[in-house]
């Protein structure tokens, strides 16, 4: 998938969103000056496995983590794992450090830890360096997302 796809995705959605786009970053806080927000603000994609051919995309405050047991218990299982860079490109159509729900090649389950309602966020739009500013209560809504505690 490209930015492009993304987008398209994002406007069929009926979204309100700002495109975001700046040079390449190496961490949290450069991508977080670059997009002019709080590093927190900042909504990292994580594609999860659950079983095969079987996956989750969780959205995590970019100063946060998943909590791994909090997650295993939402989900009801007893292993969850991260694919590698190769299969997360095939389930999602995107390459690491780029993966959005919007356009992904397939429509896995949204999980939002509940830190991205009530305020405004910026999520990957499917390229390096670039991501779509929105309202995190109607990128839930959109997105169809379950909202939980699964971060520490």
């Amino acid at each position: 998938m490209t930015e492009q796809g993304a987008q398209a995705a994002l406007e069929a959605s009926g979204l309100a969103y700002e495109m975001v786009r700046h040079g390449v970053v190496h961490s949290l806080e450069e991508a977080a000056a670059a997009r002019a927000v709080d590093p927190s603000a900042i909504v990292k994609t994580i594609v999860v496995r659950r079983a095969d051919d079987d996956y989750v995309f969780v959205l995590v405050p970019g100063d946060r983590t998943i909590a791994w047991p909090k997650l295993r218990a939402l989900l009801d299982v007893s292993r969850l794992s991260m694919p590698d860079a190769s299969t997360a490109r095939d389930v999602t159509g995107y390459e690491r450090g780029t993966i959005t729900p919007f356009g992904a090649t397939h429509p896995w389950p949204v999980i939002a830890d509940g830190r991205i309602r009530g305020r405004t966020v910026s999520i990957g739009a499917g390229a390096p360096g670039v991501a779509a500013t929105v309202d995190g209560d109607a990128l839930i809504k959109a997105l169809e997302a379950t909202v939980a505690d699964v971060t520490q």
